[in-house]
């Protein structure tokens, strides 16, 4: 073994020789520091000089000042480029272009002709839905399912992660307990379609970021992964990036710490990288899986219009299918387009609400972004829930190695784009994976009614309120009613009567309130489910609430006016009918800023006072009747 006196040396000697390669002129601060710097420090050092970045050790002081610190600078440029594909040469390299072309106002759709691709639009509960519903059911088991749960909820008022946010307030149920389970139905609904198959326990995979990484394990660990084996869900870790702070792409410190690169998120476009370097798209191949289905976080009705998206993409043999829903001219969500290049390029792809009236515009259509005789925009909206085919989706990340295409946002002080407000930095998204397929890929997209899929939670109390009045307010307030009004409606269409609901305001949003009616996936999770499982004549007053928790009940000939809870153990099979009256649960409105209620509570607007109830649990196997 070499003594450390020796080692000491060697490292001397290697450092004299980088010494000699930096030049004196170029940062005489990182040159009389190197002494203090392992070879790997310097290397990096010498790469930040190559790269342009020589401001980053104009205020390093001699060596014996701040030795860890500047260190500690080193390192995290180490991870910043190890992190990224092509390292932070292709980071710099790209930033700069998009920085020329955001300072030359260059149009990324220059050449491109926008027209209405081709997809199909379902609706709930005809005969076509159903079909695809059940084919969609049949294919879960040749799933692997992607969440992207990189962000908190402190946009929201909601100081947790997002996915721990809960769904509503009936259950308390959390959303990522919501996908989890509703996973894991689907999946024994699909066994049962797979006769003398052997069951796969489907995979989930979570994208995580270093805000959400040991929560989201924690919440997944205390709550034994909500029923799944811990051997299915994987999560994945991304990493952000430097942040720039000018149009020379010079990395930005940290304003409070001149020994740290500021870093923002990346997007989740970077799901697609992570999936490809981790190896876990071979292994499902090998496994004999075929989709791979991405979802993003606080969307508690995504898992109703998926069976039947996933039957559209088994049908169609689509490469790519984006679930997509009705889109109101101009309206400020993303519109699925066909563009077409001059030069013969062809791609279906999300183009931003503020990017596609101009487009059309330029493009032989003077009044940009209109509604067709449906009433709705001819370019379907886009939510950000993908379903791809999983070889020809291997093939093309082979070829890019998961890199999407990026773009920049630089907000800059004045018309002269010289100075930004604040570092900006590369971004990307996981939904403009289709930019670079080539002509022969089979991309089209899905359409479900926006009730039965779309309902995200993303705004908090005060930026809802602002909303003009007849657009989604996307808040948690909005998003629970969402959930209630899908089920009122899904129990609709299989004959129950439901009243009407009646218009409230909770923190200053006005909100159509139905019946509070929640079942557990492991009762319903497709339509079909649920019209096996009304029979009769059945109603359910606008106060009431209904809550089914058990696999096996049945509701028959039930007149409900006030909650109900039922429950049973897996072997239980439960008949619930007859007249259900009591006073029921009440919504209470309530401050948003009291304080001596829970964020979650307070984020919403109201809370729920359970006055009286009938809860009812079976708990042993056998057929029971629960009748008033």
């Amino acid at each position: 073994m070499a003594s450390s006196s020796a080692v000491n040396s060697a490292i001397e000697r290697l450092a004299n020789l980088q010494l000699n390669e930096l030049s004196t002129s170029s940062s005489p601060n990182l040159q009389k520091n190197l002494s203090i710097l392992s070879p790997h420090q310097i290397e990096v050092g010498k790469m930040l000089l190559e790269l342009g970045q020589v401001h980053l050790f104009e205020d390093w002081p001699d060596p014996g000042t701040d030795d860890d610190l500047k260190k500690a600078l080193l390192d995290q440029v180490a991870v910043l480029n190890s992190s990224y594909p092509g390292g932070l040469a292709s980071y710099i390299k790209t930033a700069k272009e998009l920085l020329a072309d955001s300072k030359a106002g260059r149009n990324p759709f220059d050449g491109f002709t926008p027209s209405v691709p081709s997809g199909e639009v379902l609706t709930f509960g005809d005969d076509s839905f159903i079909q695809y519903e059940e084919t969609g059911v049949k294919e879960v088991q040749n799933a692997a399912f992607v969440l992207v749960a990189g962000g908190l909820g402190e946009r929201l008022g909601y100081n947790g992660i997002k996915v721990a946010l809960p769904m509503e307030t009936t259950t308390g149920t959390c959303f990522l307990e919501h996908y989890i389970e509703s996973i894991l139905s689907l999946s024994e609904a699909s066994c049962k379609h797979a006769e003398g198959e052997v069951r796969r326990d489907v995979p989930l995979v979570i994208m995580t970021s270093d805000d959400t990484h040991e929560r989201t394990l924690q919440l997944l660990e205390s709550n034994n992964y909500f029923g799944m084996k811990p051997t299915q869900v994987k999560l994945l870790k991304q990493e952000k990036v430097a942040c720039l702070a000018d149009n020379d792409a010079r990395l930005a410190l940290d304003p409070d710490n001149k020994y740290r690169i500021q870093t923002k998120p990346h997007g989740h476009g970077d799901v697609h990288a992570l999936l490809y370097s981790s190896g876990l798209l071979n292994e499902w191949k090998d496994a004999g899986l075929r989709w791979v289905f991405f979802f993003q976080d606080t969307n508690g009705l995504l898992f109703k219009a998926f069976p039947a998206a996933l039957g559209v993409s088994a049908s169609k043999e689509y490469h790519v299918n984006s679930l997509a829903v009705p889109r109101k001219a101009k309206e400020a969500i993303g519109g699925i387009t066909k563009l077409t290049h001059t030069d013969g390029r062809e791609m279906v792809i999300n183009v931003e609400y503020n990017q596609l009236d101009p487009l059309l515009r330029a493009t032989g259509h003077p009044d940009g972004d209109v509604n067709c005789e449906t009433g709705y925009s001819p370019y379907p909206g886009n939510i950000n829930q993908l379903i791809l085919e999983l070889g020809p989706y291997i093939d093309e990340l082979s070829k890019t190695g998961g890199s999407i295409k990026e773009f920049i946002n630089p907000k800059y002080k004045d018309s002269t784009k010289t100075e930004f407000k604040s570092s900006t930095r590369l971004e990307c998204m996981m939904q403009d994976y289709p930019k670079t397929l080539p002509p022969s890929a089979r991309v089209g997209f899905t359409v479900t009614e926006t009730w039965l899929a779309y309902a995200p939670v993303k705004n908090n109390a005060e930026d809802a309120a602002k909303v003009p009045k007849g657009n989604p307010y996307h808040s948690a307030t909005s998003g629970e009613m969402a959930i209630y009004r899908a089920n009122s409606m899904i129990l609709k269409e299989a004959g129950v009567k439901v009243d009407d609901p009646v218009t409230q305001v909770f923190n200053g949003q006005e909100v159509d309130v139905w019946a509070r009616i929640v079942w557990k996936p492991k009762w319903a999770v497709t339509f079909a489910d649920v019209k096996s499982k009304v029979r009769g004549d059945n109603s359910v007053s606008q106060k009431s609430t209904l809550v089914v928790k058990g696999r096996n009940i049945f509701i028959e000939d039930l007149s409900l006016d006030g909650a109900l809870i039922v429950d049973s153990v897996d072997d239980a099979e439960v008949t619930v009918g007859g007249s259900v009256c009591n006073n029921g649960w009440t919504l209470e409105s309530i401050d948003k800023d009291s304080t001596a209620l829970p964020e979650e509570v307070r984020i919403r607007g109201f809370k729920m006072n359970k006055v009286e109830q009938l809860e009812q649990f079976y708990g042993e196997p056998g057929k029971f009747s629960l009748k008033s």
